[in-house]
Order: C-alpha cells, then sequence, then structure tokens
C-alpha cells in the first residue's frame, strides 16, 4: 500500500535536510514512495507548498533557493561566471542582474521566478576552472576570478561580447589567465587577454582602471 504524505511532514523534512530544489525522482527517494505517487503529491501542491522552477524541477516554497543555486540547477552543467561572476568579484564596476554561467550544453537563456538565467556554451576542454563556494548559506559553483575573466573574453574574441572599459585587473593572477586562456586553443586569445592585462591597469592613487579602449590606443 502506499504510503500517504502529510503536507507539513514533507515541508519539515525538506526544510530540515537542506533540500531547496529537486526533480520527482528525488523528492521519491527522499520519502520512499514511488515516482507516481512523487509526481502526484508535488502536482497537488504546486499551487501551495511547491514552486516551478522549470519542467523536472521544483522549489521549496517557505525555503526558497538562491539564485546562485538556481542556476547551478536549472541547466546543468554549469558554474557561474563572465558579468555575473565578475561583478561579485570586483572585475567591472556594474551591478549586473542576469545570472549569468557557462556550460558545456547549447547556448540557452531560462526566466525563473521572474528573474533571468543566461547560459553560454564554453568548450569542453575549457571547463574548468571553477570551485564550490558558499553564497547565502548555500554551496555554489562559480568560476574562479582569473577564469571568469577568461570566459568573457573568449566571447569577446569571438565578437560575440564587447570590451568593457572599466576593467580592474589588479587582483588577477596573470599566470593562471594565461593558463585558462591557453584551454581553448585560440591564439587570438591568448594575444587577445595578454593586451587586456597590459593596458588595464589601476590608475595610481585610485581604484578605477585606464578605459580599456583609451589604453588600446596609445
Amino acid at each position: 500500500m502506499e504510503r500517504k504524505l502529510k503536507p507539513i511532514v514533507v515541508q519539515q523534512v525538506l526544510k530540515d535536510q537542506g533540500i531547496r530544489l529537486f526533480s520527482p525522482v528525488e523528492f521519491q527517494r527522499t520519502f520512499s514512495v514511488s515516482l507516481r505517487a512523487a509526481q502526484e503529491f508535488i502536482k497537488d501542491h504546486s499551487q501551495d507548498i511547491f514552486l516551478k522552477m522549470r519542467n523536472g524541477l521544483y522549489a521549496l516554497r517557505i525555503e526558497l533557493p538562491s539564485d546562485g543555486e538556481i542556476a547551478n540547477r536549472v541547466y546543468a552543467p554549469s558554474y557561474i561566471s563572465f558579468e555575473y561572476a565578475m561583478a561579485r568579484q570586483g572585475i567591472i564596476p556594474e551591478t549586473v542582474y542576469t545570472i549569468t554561467s557557462a556550460t558545456t550544453r547549447v547556448t540557452r537563456e531560462f526566466t525563473v521566478n521572474n528573474k533571468s538565467f543566461e547560459y553560454a556554451r564554453i568548450k569542453k576542454q575549457a571547463y574548468r576552472g571553477y570551485r564550490a563556494e558558499k553564497i547565502d548559506g548555500a554551496t555554489v559553483l562559480m568560476a574562479e576570478p582569473e577564469k571568469a575573466f577568461v570566459d568573457y573574453y573568449y566571447f569577446v574574441d569571438l565578437k560575440l561580447r564587447s570590451h568593457n572599459d572599466r576593467l580592474n585587473t589588479r587582483k588577477l593572477n596573470k599566470k593562471m589567465v594565461m593558463e585558462y586562456a591557453a584551454l581553448f586553443g585560440r591564439p587570438s586569445l591568448l594575444k587577445l587577454v595578454k593586451e587586456v592585462l597590459s593596458c588595464c591597469q589601476p590608475i595610481q592613487g585610485g581604484q578605477d582602471s585606464v578605459p580599456l579602449s583609451a589604453k588600446l590606443q596609445m
């Protein structure tokens, strides 16, 4: 006989186990019920207990996951990179609202809970240079600063992104930058990041960097 689940118990178990994002299969394993029972329970409570993130992925309304958790799970494998990571790491000064990630899958964009999540495809051999970080109490895969920078300029090299004139590269490990750039197998990218690193040095006595376009024209 199929076990009957109680909504209040389900919420408490998921909360106690720190499960803020889950698939029907993960729900099935957590509560030891059949897949059909898991799917039906989720469907029956999609308006009161659960929030649908995308097909096959749900969240607990009383314990919503962070943007980083959502980014990692909505389209996997992926890690947060490009503008969003660079803004968090102080490489660019702008506030970035779209969560940008690198993936080995086809480039996609999703809107989840009124927030935009973008995924850009990079080469499999370049899918590295990220680490697990604790953000808002959750473990999130985030590019290292040097890799976020290189990922971004890979697309600049492809003419799919534009130079950012307000870069601050003073804390980047230049050797690591070149090693990550070499993973893409593009001599033009190696040349580009080398030029950017040499041009975007902090202005003496201040925190801002010399505009890239101005430096490259010198």
